[in-house]
């Protein structure tokens, strides 16, 4: 091509929950890594996404529990709150930082793109392209908000779930756009904070995604904070009145919710875009997605990809795991991405944590499954701190005697969930968690305790 390119060990173009891990492992492999990212090192997540939202969600839980006890309650100080978040995030981004720079992982600033199945081209603005030659590389390029045509962002009244974060004033009237974990764990926040929220979702239900059953307790904490969710809705614009949609069907009357500011949160799309894939001859799927081998490599390349780019949840640990797959792959090992099960985890009110089966999918797997549920008020510990909503549910194939899904909603969720993970990749009996003694009174008995049913049954 004539321009002079820098040779490369091993490449990684993304430095988020995966492509970080993965520079990582292959620096510890003996590889010499180039990190290449255009953003700031911990991608979305770090930075904009997982971290920030989960400090604004323990923020407004903490602000609805102070204001119920206190006699004068605080004010909300969204601006404030973002000098806490920026520290919060800085501390986590520099200690990444930090860890690459001991492994020694070259990182560049910039953006990456191919211009052959062996080279890519790093742009930045106002500057001319670099080249990078490479023997391998991990494609670790993240996902982003998906835009609704009829509500462009304006970065003040419609955001994406970037924007909501970024506020520094407390909406008066706030419109979520998607029933989805994003639109109803923002949603929740925002109410608590006390904001006005209404969701809208094109659905029949909220979560639409998850089993029903989680949606019912949710929905109920939903209505005792004020959150109106109307489902079955199609959005068709925003005006100054508020926005605009259509309960029902395309030929039903227009209605309008008032709004203050609109978040959309539709769902997200893999960056695999603006990669310059076609001139790896790398092709994807309907969705933007990179069709991979179990190892995560693409079929006759020496180009792995992982996280969201790829088919599958779009969750930072399932990239994490990804990205240590791919960076064995590619230093010569024999390995495969074979997980039993990726845990869900959404943090609503009550939470939700999933793993494995239902009982419906695994008899359509045609599996011999039974479950069984414990309701969250059978707890003691729920008892000392007033949780009303929820459940634990385990789902075992009675033939093997294994626990092949377990499903909880309520306080603690996204903590608890591992331990059903564990059963389930192990393949463990029910007696295996009877067996164990959990400490009392915790909600982790409940595991123990609906895992005990089936002793008796």
């Amino acid at each position: 091509m004539g321009e002079a390119a820098e040779a490369v060990d091993l490449l990684v173009i993304g430095s988020g929950p995966g492509g970080y891990p993965a520079a990582l492992r292959a620096a510890e492999l003996g590889r010499s890594v180039v990190l290449v990212d255009d953003g700031e090192i911990g991608g979305v997540c770090l930075n904009v996404g997982c971290i920030p939202s989960k400090l604004l969600i323990e923020s407004a839980e903490a602000l609805a529990t102070t204001r119920r006890l206190a006699s004068s309650p605080p004010e909300v100080d969204l601006a404030g709150w973002q000098d806490h978040r920026a520290t919060a995030v800085k501390g986590l981004t520099d200690g990444v930082a930090g860890m690459l720079k001991r492994a020694r992982v070259e990182v560049v600033k910039g953006r990456a793109r191919f211009t052959s199945r062996s080279r890519v081209a790093i742009e930045r603005p106002d500057e001319p392209a670099t080249f990078l030659e490479f023997r391998d590389a991990i494609i670790a390029t993240g996902s982003r908000p998906v835009q609704i045509p009829v509500l462009p962002y304006d970065g003040r009244r419609v955001v994406d779930s970037t924007g909501i974060l970024a506020l520094e004033t407390l909406p008066e009237r706030l419109v979520v756009v998607g029933a989805g974990y994003i639109g109803i764990e923002l949603a929740t926040a925002y109410a608590k904070l006390g904001s006005t929220v209404t969701v809208i979702e094109a659905k029949d239900r909220l979560l639409p995604e998850m089993d029903a059953s989680f949606a019912r307790p949710v929905a109920r904490k939903l209505s005792e904070l004020g959150v109106t969710v109307r489902t079955g809705c199609l959005v068709t614009g925003i005006d100054d009145a508020g926005l605009r949609y259509r309960a029902g069907d395309a030929a039903s009357e227009e209605s309008t919710e008032p709004a203050d500011v609109v978040l959309v949160a539709a769902g997200r799309r893999p960056n695999t875009d603006d990669l310059g894939l076609d001139s790896a001859r790398i092709a994807v799927d309907e969705a933007g997605r990179i069709p991979v081998e179990s190892n995560r490599i693409v079929r006759g390349t020496r180009i792995a990809a992982i996280g969201d780019v790829t088919a599958g949840p779009m969750l930072a640990h399932k990239a994490t795991a990804e990205g240590i797959i791919a960076a064995e792959a590619l230093s010569g090992k024999r390995v495969a991405f074979d997980p039993t099960v990726i845990p869900l985890v959404v943090f609503s009110d009550p939470e939700i944590g999933s793993v494995g089966h239902t009982e419906e999918s695994a008899r359509e797997a045609g599996i011999t499954a039974e479950a069984r549920t414990l309701p969250v008020t059978a707890l003691g510990r729920a008892a000392t701190i007033g949780a009303r909503h929820g459940f634990t549910r385990m789902v075992v194939d009675t033939e093997r005697d294994a626990v092949i899904g377990v499903h909880i909603c309520g306080p603690h969720a996204s903590e608890l969930i591992s331990e059903g993970a564990l059963a389930v990749e192990m393949a463990a009996a029910p007696g295996d968690l009877t067996g164990t003694i959990h400490p009392h009174p915790t909600f982790s008995e409940a595991l123990h305790d609906v895992a005990e049913q089936f002793a008796v049954h």
